[in-house]
């Protein structure tokens, strides 16, 4: 009998045999490793399977062109990278809205219905699952092999851990089973299990490393190491529950897609439960609840999630979360402790905000020292005074709150606190300023100082390079704090020209050679400043710091302006027509945009400081046209579309995230610019302002044709 290849010594095999070895070895150990780790029945010893992953390592060492892209050693670790590049989801990957009590399931359900048009007894079949308190990750799989994986990031650009997330045993390098597409892009949950948690912060402990505070941050600092081989030494896990992209689909309902996951081989949820009425999402959430303890992982609540995939389509999305998805939290958790002291944040608004400083005290598995005090007026409806023992709530993410007072705990002669009527930062009068329409008095006390308050500068900075803004890695608050102090950099434009600045210095001033920077740090800092000239429009917008404009308006600003010059063109008109004029509505018309928005952008806009600075800025960068995820042209891309009237086959909210999802942009009143005008039965203003205008006006039947939904 001709001896088998595996029982030759490494040196005796020929490249035929050590090609068909290395096949073997690859589907031999993810086999291993999906018993171990999946299953948790391994058939080997961990000397056994050592032994595999040696063997393998000794034929590619020998034969290094015959090492295959699905090879175990590409999930040992690789190299160290200097830094994380950038990867653009396909798909953004969208938060979820919150539920904190019964009511808000019920609600949500309720809302499913309306915007579907069902009837009140009609069933909804929703799936429920634990809410990992993990990291997110996005998995890209081309012809079933494993070929990127991406962090959730800002939800539209992630960090690539691709490398690093080929280290995880639990996550399979390559997919099997029937139906798997072309491509997909699988959607999970990395954490780590209690009691690796447990052994991983006393291996640290005892070689002095860092000791985590919870298994979140365990996880995410396990998975963001620049070295690939720590992160393999990590006992991260994985928890596949959705998809992004994917070239098809292996079944139509939520619950089917992550049936197929699991046949696949990816490891998913076996407490996921398809639920048919809201008692039944009810009761599930009060199960998962009591197990919660003993599931030997962190979760910090359920989701719920609309089962039909065509529903799903239809209901679409809503600012930055799905309307067919919700989070249903657990109640928040409270301790209490001693407040030291109230100190005065100046925001860069110009906002004071009062910070509780507090005795440190654990509370949701993280050690809290700060908490928010909101406002005056809620400092004295509370009767928080310094030296009391106060209620902390945290809950999921959110940043802990002073719910309360013990006042059997007050020691005698606290006083009752006095906000500050001077800013803390420059001395400028705080003010709380007077609502012109109601008369009343802003909540929120203001610095007047404007560009004479340091604070309000360095804050502005901040938030420009924030992560949802320019995100530049290496230049944090500390950073910016040092910076400004010593005038290096004092508005945005000093940023890009950081580099060259630095290059004229003498070389023993340059920043290479200050306290706690070096020069591998320096050479860091520089790559990311130069990798953010180049940035996508509604993230421009969002680094103004325009009050008023977060986020998602700034989204909203981008989506129906396109580009940059469009932007500037619309402000412009507003500040020059001001209120009233037709360009001040023009703004005001976009969906998401108001009177309040439209006026701090024409404030914004009008200050000559502000557009010196904003030119000088675009000397040094681009600013791209905004890109509509995932939307393919269609008849009405970039049209402006107005909905009128009852509308017979949908809902008019189905409609408008309907046309959106094909490119339009949806308004809220008809102008000049509007190219379409919808008018479902007793149409009324709109539709008579159409006509006189000389636009467009559809039926529901003539605009489901035109968009081919007919």
């Amino acid at each position: 009998m001709k001896e088998s290849s595996s029982k030759k010594s490494v040196d005796a095999l020929t490249a035929t045999e050590a090609k068909a070895e290395l096949q073997h070895l690859a589907a031999e150990i993810a086999r291993h490793d999906a018993l171990y780790y999946r299953h948790d029945a391994p058939e080997i010893s961990d000397a056994e399977y050592d032994g595999l992953r040696a063997r393998n390592a000794a034929i590619e060492a020998r034969f290094p062109a015959l090492q295959r892209p699905d090879s175990p050693a590409q999930r040992v670790g690789s190299k160290p990278v200097e830094a994380f590049g950038k990867i653009r989801h396909a798909v953004p990957m969208l938060s979820l809205g919150n539920a904190f009590d019964d009511e808000e399931v019920v609600d949500f359900a309720a809302r499913v219905r309306r915007f579907l048009g069902l009837e009140p007894e009609a069933s909804i079949e929703v799936v429920a699952e634990p809410k990992i308190d993990g990291l997110s990750i996005s998995l890209t799989y081309e012809d079933g092999r494993l070929v990127q994986g991406a962090t959730r990031g800002d939800s539209v650009e992630g960090e690539n851990v691709t490398n690093n997330v080929m280290t995880i045993a639990q996550i399979p390098a390559r997919l099997g089973g029937r139906n798997v597409p072309d491509r997909i892009e699988v959607r999970g949950e990395i954490y780590l299990a209690h009691a690796d948690f447990q052994t991983l912060n006393a291996e640290q402990a005892a070689a002095g490393g860092k000791v985590f505070a919870n298994p979140r941050n365990a996880a995410a600092g396990s998975l963001r190491q620049l070295d690939s081989s720590i992160t393999a030494r990590r006992p991260l896990r994985f928890f596949a529950y959705t998809w992004g992209l994917a070239s098809t689909l292996p079944a139509k309902t939520q619950s089917g897609v992550v049936e197929a996951f699991h046949r696949w081989g990816l490891p998913t949820n076996p407490l996921m439960r398809v639920c048919r009425s809201v008692e039944e999402m009810l009761a599930y959430y009060r199960e998962i609840g009591a197990k919660r303890a003993t599931l030997g992982y962190d979760i910090d609540g359920v989701v719920y999630k609309v089962n039909s995939l065509d529903w799903q389509e239809r209901l679409g999305f809503v600012s930055r979360a799905p309307r067919w998805a919700i989070a249903h939290k657990f109640a928040a958790e409270e301790v209490t402790t001693e407040l030291l002291d109230i100190e005065i944040q100046v925001g860069r608004t110009g906002a004071l905000t009062p910070a509780a400083k507090l005795r440190p005290v654990t509370v949701g598995g993280v050690v809290v020292s700060n908490a928010t005090l909101h406002n005056e007026d809620e400092i004295a409806r509370k009767d928080i005074r310094i030296g009391d023992t106060v209620i902390v709530r945290r809950a999921g993410d959110v940043i802990p709150q002073v719910m309360g007072v013990l006042l059997e705990k007050r020691p005698k002669g606290a006083g009752r606190y006095r906000m500050p009527e001077v800013c803390p930062a420059c001395g400028s009068k705080a003010v709380r300023e007077t609502d012109e329409r109601t008369g009343r008095a802003d909540v929120i006390r203001r610095c007047t100082g404007g560009l004479i308050c340091p604070a309000q500068a360095k804050e502005r900075l901040k938030h420009f390079v924030s992560r949802n803004a320019f995100d530049i890695e290496g230049l944090g608050d500390k950073q910016i704090e040092l910076f400004y102090d010593e005038g290096i950099i004092t508005q945005p434009v000093d940023i890009f020209t950081l580099q060259a600045r630095d290059a004229r210095l003498p070389p023993d001033k340059q920043l290479a050679e200050r306290k706690g920077f070096g020069a591998k740090s320096v050479e860091n800092l520089f790559k990311s400043i130069e990798a953010r000239r180049t940035i996508p429009l509604d993230r421009f917008i969002y680094a103004l710091g325009i009050r008023h404009v977060g986020e998602t308006t700034a989204r909203d600003l981008a989506k129906a302006l396109g580009t940059l010059a469009a932007f500037r063109a619309a402000t412009a008109a507003a500040v020059k027509g001001g209120r009233g004029s037709e360009a001040y509505q023009e703004l005001d018309n976009i969906e998401g945009i108001g009177e309040t928005v439209v006026d701090a952008l024409v404030a914004f806009f009008s200050e000559p400081h502000n557009l010196k600075a904003l030119e000088d800025l675009l000397e040094q960068i681009e600013v791209e046209r905004f890109v509509r995820a995932a939307t393919a042209t269609s008849p009405v891309t970039d049209k402006t579309v107005v909905f009128t009237g009852s509308l017979e086959r949908m809902t008019r909210n189905e409609a408008k995230a309907l046309a959106e999802r094909l490119g339009a942009k949806v308004a809220g009143s008809v102008s000049k610019k509007t190219d379409y005008v919808v008018a479902g039965s007793d149409a009324g203003s709109k539709l008579a302002k159409a006509r006189e205008a000389g636009v467009t006006v559809l039926t529901e039947d003539e605009w489901l044709q035109l968009i081919g939904r007919g």
